[in-house]
């Protein structure tokens, strides 16, 4: 309790050392019986002298502790409070003696709780400076007595007791660590089957280092604190909150099962992201990494805490928002003479037997299915011709659609809505595959136009140093509005982009890949949507190193067909656009709260459908173009599009029936969801029909020559499928940009090649991308990326 001073003028009589008037014949000024017990700490004169014949003078017991006999003396005589003389310094300074006495009471055991008054003469900077150390009050020499008194009896009445002996912490209303683990014990010796369930998780932040290092340890306390307040806004899913000495937010779940709590803790982690909070004066976003187990086989708390702590840390890692519960392997225990699972043996042999087992899943085991299927009476093999027609028929009309309604995609606001505000572009790269490119991709960056702030964000992982870097270094001291970001630790770009949105400034940020020179009024245009009610809006990707190779100009074309065509009319169709990962532009809040998952090969639909669910809403546009490069060989082309392929399926996975039973989702929404994510998944085995159709016919018909080829429906058929690829090709042709319109050979080699081998190609990717998730083989193949020439007249 701070109180100031005034000092009796000329050594008034009533002061608490005064020699002439404070004597044991003294009356006292104000007698209190029973006033408890003190213990006086100070060196032997007539100081202390002085001062036991004022403290007994006013009603209380007095012993007495020289300095390093403290804790010995607490023993013996149980004081109720201590009152500790300061050793006056030279010109009033504040004498190291005095914090010393601090010390050896605090460190006491006895002492931790007990009132601490020291008496003292030094300036106001040595009061504060022993209040901090652990005093609870200091009183001037010159004061009353009385007032000494009053002081004493105030303490007795309200003991001081330390932050962290208190079960609560009287600020945040959160339990200090031991009692939180006192309160984990409890719970934890109660009989499993009067458990039901429960849960125990620990809350890390990603961002407590650096600001522990800016603004002080306080941030410790003022953090865990902003986060119960999250916890409590979000209702009663957790029962018990505490916090640990390193800023951990401790949580109690008790009675509740694990699907429970992980929808809690994914919903309590999204809230904290998307949340702007202040602490120590300023204002900073959270990154939320939760650990978590349950409490079915845990015995005792301080362990269990433990292990939630390592499952943090892998939290930490991804940065993107997830729980994590807790695994052994998190624990870096190692598992000796462990033998590998046979799976994990196949898994090698399989994956490289992967196009064979396509055509015995696809060709041999239906061929036989059908002829078993015939010899037990049932005519399977016809009745999937039939499904086979329509089902190519449907794949047509899909096509068809898309590009009629693309035609009359919507077009970008004229004007924005809002005043420009400050915008951030973060570029995701991995060095050693960038180091090429992506000197160039800064400095078409830091050529932009926009009207308002705009800082240039590299989040970039590398595995050792590359001269590159000193490159980066220098644009960045030379213009500041580049910021280079190294995330340690990172293998995807998930991971760069996570570890990105926490430390931008823009109100929206535009994520790009290495290889990307977006437009000049790229930002300003994506503004436009952006402050018309739009959440995020994604761009047009252009191929601009067509000339680099054969499939380099197949996949110009091919963008054009997508970016151009498929993306905004399918957007017109259902009602709903699709992040493509790149020159795609986010409201922060929302990018914040999202996050990209790296466990997702393609990450970037993940968060789109993740988005889609919480209502937010996307556009495309066509017009706001951003150029790439393309891999330039056949088995870049592979790669690329298998982990596109796996990456579609485990976001159908995931994603399909989750959406068809929402709410959110309007009915032409949930029709897009199925076209989207189920018809994708079964047409390349559907279209693969039709050989094992062929052959029970020709087997059921004794002979490939007594087939009826002339079937009016199947010739009909025939030709609307091979028309979906002309006329996708041109209207890619006329929607593309105009440096490739002019490219005209380019579209015709397209329309030839995709109907002759690339729709094939694909499909062939598509169904060994299924066998490869199915065998659980998630191996991120890096797409190469080099310099290359871009295409004339850009």
């Amino acid at each position: 309790m701070l109180t100031s001073h005034h000092d009796n003028p000329q050594g008034a009589p009533t002061a608490l050392l005064d020699t002439a008037h404070a004597t044991d014949h003294d009356a006292p000024a104000a007698r209190t019986p029973g006033g408890g017990h003190v213990l006086v700490v100070g060196a032997p004169g007539p100081r202390l002298e002085r001062l036991t014949r004022t403290l007994r003078s006013t009603g209380h017991d007095v012993s007495h502790a020289p300095p390093g006999e403290v804790d010995r003396r607490m023993g013996q005589t149980h004081p109720d409070a201590v009152v500790a003389l300061d050793t006056p310094g030279e010109n009033g300074e504040r004498p190291e003696d005095g914090l010393e006495v601090i010390r050896e009471v605090r460190t006491a055991p006895a002492g931790r709780a007990l009132p601490l008054l020291m008496v003292t003469s030094t300036e106001p900077a040595g009061v504060v400076d022993m209040l901090r150390h652990g005093a609870d009050d200091c009183v001037s020499e010159t004061s009353d007595p009385v007032e000494l008194s009053a002081r004493i009896e105030a303490k007795l009445r309200r003991v001081p007791v330390p932050v962290e002996h208190l079960p609560r912490d009287p600020r945040t209303g959160l339990y200090s660590q031991p009692h939180f683990l006192d309160e984990l014990d409890r719970e934890l010796r109660r009989p499993e089957a009067a458990r039901h369930g429960g849960v125990l998780a620990v809350v890390g932040i990603a961002e407590m280092a650096t600001l522990e290092a800016r603004l002080g340890p306080r941030v410790r306390r003022e953090v865990a604190e902003r986060l119960a307040g999250v916890a409590e806004r979000l209702g009663s899913f957790c029962d018990r909150l505490g916090r640990d000495d390193d800023g951990h937010l401790l949580m109690l779940l008790p009675g509740v099962d694990e699907e429970t709590a992980r929808r809690g803790l994914e919903k309590f982690a999204a809230t904290v992201a998307g949340t702007r909070f202040v602490v120590a004066d300023e204002n900073v976003r959270l990154t939320p990494a939760i650990g978590w187990l349950p409490l079915a086989g845990c015995t005792d708390g301080t362990r269990a805490t433990g292990r939630a702590r390592d499952a943090v840390q892998e939290a930490l890692r991804h940065g993107d928002l997830r729980p994590v519960r807790y695994a052994p392997w998190m624990r870096g225990a190692p598992h000796r003479h462990r033998r590998p699972p046979l799976r994990a043996l196949l898994r090698p042999a399989l994956s490289a037997l992967s196009p064979v087992l396509a055509l015995l899943l696809g060709i041999a085991v239906p061929f036989a299915l059908y002829r078993q299927a015939y010899r037990l009476g049932w005519d399977l093999g016809s009745a999937m011709y039939w499904v086979v027609v329509a089902g190519l028929v449907l794949s047509a009309l899909l096509i068809v659609l898309e590009c009629l309604f693309s035609l009359d995609a919507a077009a970008r606001p004229e004007r924005p809505g809002a005043p420009y505000p400050p915008a951030s572009a973060v570029i995701a790269a991995y060095l050693p595959n960038e180091a090429a490119t992506i000197v160039d991709t800064v400095e078409s960056f830091l050529r932009l136009d926009y009207p308002a702030e705009l800082e240039i964000v590299l989040a970039y992982n590398t595995p050792h140093p590359l001269p590159v870097e000193d490159t980066l270094r220098e644009i960045a001291a030379r213009d500041p509005r580049l910021v280079l970001l190294p995330v340690a630790g990172s293998t995807s770009k998930a991971q760069n982009i996570n570890a990105a949105v926490t430390r931008v400034r823009g109100e929206f940020v535009g994520i790009f890949d290495a290889d990307h020179h977006p437009a000049p009024h790229a930002f300003e245009h994506a503004w436009h949507w952006l402050s018309h009610g739009h959440d995020v809006v994604q761009g047009h990707c252009v191929i601009r190193n067509g000339e680099s190779s054969r499939v380099a100009e197949l996949v110009a074309v091919e963008f054009e067909a997508i970016y151009a065509v498929s993306h905004p009319g399918r957007t017109r169709l259902y009602g709903f656009g699709v992040f493509g990962g790149s020159n795609g532009f986010w409201r922060t809040d929302l990018l914040a709260r999202t996050r990209m998952h790296g466990s997702m090969l393609t990450e970037d639909i993940d968060s789109t459908l993740r988005a889609l669910g919480e209502g937010a809403r996307f556009a495309v546009d066509r017009t706001l173009v951003s150029r790439e490069l393309a891999p330039t060989t056949l088995k870049a082309l592979w790669n690329q599009r298998s982990r596109w392929a796996q990456g579609w399926l485990q976001v159908s996975l995931k994603h399909l029936w989750r959406g068809l039973r929402s709410p959110v989702f309007t009915a032409r929404q949930k029709l897009g969801l199925l076209v989207l994510l189920g018809w994708r998944e079964v047409q390349p085995w559907l279209t693969l029909q039709i050989l094992p159709v062929l052959l029970y016919s020709a087997w059921k018909a004794g002979g490939l020559q007594h087939l009826d080829w002339a079937v009016p429906v199947c010739v009909l058929a025939m030709l609307l499928t091979v028309a979906a690829g002309p006329v996708q090709a041109l209207f890619a042709w006329r929607l593309a940009v105009p440096e490739l319109r002019a490219r005209k050979r380019w579209f015709w080699s397209y329309l030839l090649l995709s109907t002759l081998f690339y729709s094939h190609f694909k499909n062939m990717v598509a169904r060994q991308a299924h066998l490869k998730e199915a065998l659980g083989d998630r191996q991120w193949r890096v797409t190469p990326r080099a310099a290359a020439k871009a295409v004339a007249g850009r």
